[in-house]
């Protein structure tokens, strides 16, 4: 069953649909406007949207556009009492999955169209699942041996892959910590976005910033023109943050800002932009031993 929300400004309408809905076995809500359906699709991840077209200040077609811009997965079937002709294939060209006319048949046309877009939902995850079970096979089949402890890192790897976490490889120099981070990208749902990978052992402080954070025309010399930097760069998917115990103090700052705040500011710029990266770092040392030391940030690790 599926999770189904419905925007009109006729009440009347929602309390119909919403009984109707209901009494099939699917969880529902209802809006009166527009800009309560948007706010809604912001914060919940619905199945179906169902929205009337003509509504005050924000009509049927931008609570359409907003749903695919937030969600392309979501099913939007838009609904409407006026048919002039050009608004259904504006609509459709927009990403609607369906168009009814409102009418005697509202209901028996909505139940249908439900049902035929949890059946496309249904067959999404289960296609989605199946991609899942190839990339776990085949990530984890580059982590050789079948000991006791490389079967309970592979569980591990399939318990935090699906989840957001921020996550730390730990190990010596040659074991293998990039082809973990990788595997638990893969068997990520973010393994079709490319995994963006910076060694931060490799490059001074200065060059480090701007490489991560990217910078702005004229923010230091020779800087001709903008540059996005890897965090952006990376948003939507994983960045693995190889040797980290290597950063600097100041450094460490910059990074606890981005973990704390999801956003990210260039080298000279005044404006920040919000990213959406899931950070994998991995390190050599003891940061446990560096945090007592005073050599690596307590609220960073």
């Amino acid at each position: 069953m599926g999770y189904i929300l419905v925007c009109d400004d006729e009440r009347s309408i929602c309390q119909m649909l919403q009984i109707a809905f209901q009494s099939r076995g699917h969880r529902v809500e209802t809006v009166t406007s527009g800009e309560q359906a948007c706010r809604k699709i912001d914060s919940t991840l619905y199945d179906v949207v169902v929205t009337d077209v003509r509504m005050p200040k924000v009509t049927g077609m931008e609570v359409l556009q907003h749903s695919r811009r937030i969600s392309p997965d979501i099913s939007v079937i838009v609904i409407t009492a006026v048919d002039d002709g050009s608004t259904p294939i504006e609509a459709l060209n927009a990403g609607a999955f369906y168009y009814i006319r409102k009418g005697p048949k509202l209901l028996e046309d909505l139940l249908s169209a439900v049902a035929l877009a949890m059946d496309r939902t249904l067959d999404r995850q289960q296609l989605a699942a199946h991609k899942r079970d190839a990339a776990l096979r085949n990530s984890l089949d580059n982590l050789i041996g079948e000991s006791e402890p490389m079967c309970r890192l592979k569980q591990t790897i399939r318990t935090i892959a699906t989840t957001n976490s921020t996550v730390i490889v730990s190990g010596e120099s040659g074991t293998g910590k990039e082809l973990v981070a990788r595997a638990i990208h893969t068997c990520s749902p973010r393994a079709s976005e490319p995994f963006v990978s910076v060694n931060c052992g490799a490059f001074p402080e200065t060059l480090l910033e701007s490489e991560l954070f990217g910078y702005v025309k004229g923010s230091f010399t020779g800087a001709t023109a903008n540059k996005r930097g890897l965090f952006e760069l990376a948003s939507g998917s994983t960045i693995f943050l190889d040797e980290i115990g290597e950063t600097t103090p100041a450094m460490q700052v910059k990074l606890l800002r981005v973990l704390q705040e999801r956003c990210i500011r260039p080298v000279g710029g005044g404006q920040e932009t919000p990213i959406d990266v899931r950070v994998i770092a991995a390190t050599n040392r003891n940061l446990l031993q560096q945090v007592q030391e005073g050599q690596f940030r307590e609220d960073l690790y």
